[in-house]
């Protein structure tokens, strides 16, 4: 799903318009955002029955050039993560 199609599924369940779902969900997205800014000590965001959003680390690895084959270094580096909530879970059917 796309983030236009997210915003208009809001604006039909929330009965918005579109420029106030849209509003929603970028305030939403921000709110994660800040929330994960402010959390660096921690590294995790939770929110409810929804889920937490992760920040973990990936240490330095060997990898190869898919072109060439030759042997590269990989840096060190942070990638988020997102665990849904057993909520969230069984609302899907996981």
């Amino acid at each position: 799903m796309s983030k236009a199609d997210f915003i208009e599924r809001v604006a039909v369940a929330g009965d918005l318009s579109k420029a106030e779902a849209k509003r929603a969900v970028e305030l939403v997205f921000g709110e994660i955002e800040a929330g994960l800014a402010a959390s660096k000590k921690e590294g995790k965001y939770t929110i409810g029955t929804f889920g937490t959003f992760a920040v973990s680390k990936r240490k330095a690895r060997k990898g190869r050039n898919p072109r060439t084959g030759e042997e590269i270094k990989i840096k060190a580096s942070k990638t988020l993560r997102f665990r849904p909530s057993s909520q969230l879970k069984a609302a899907a059917g996981c």
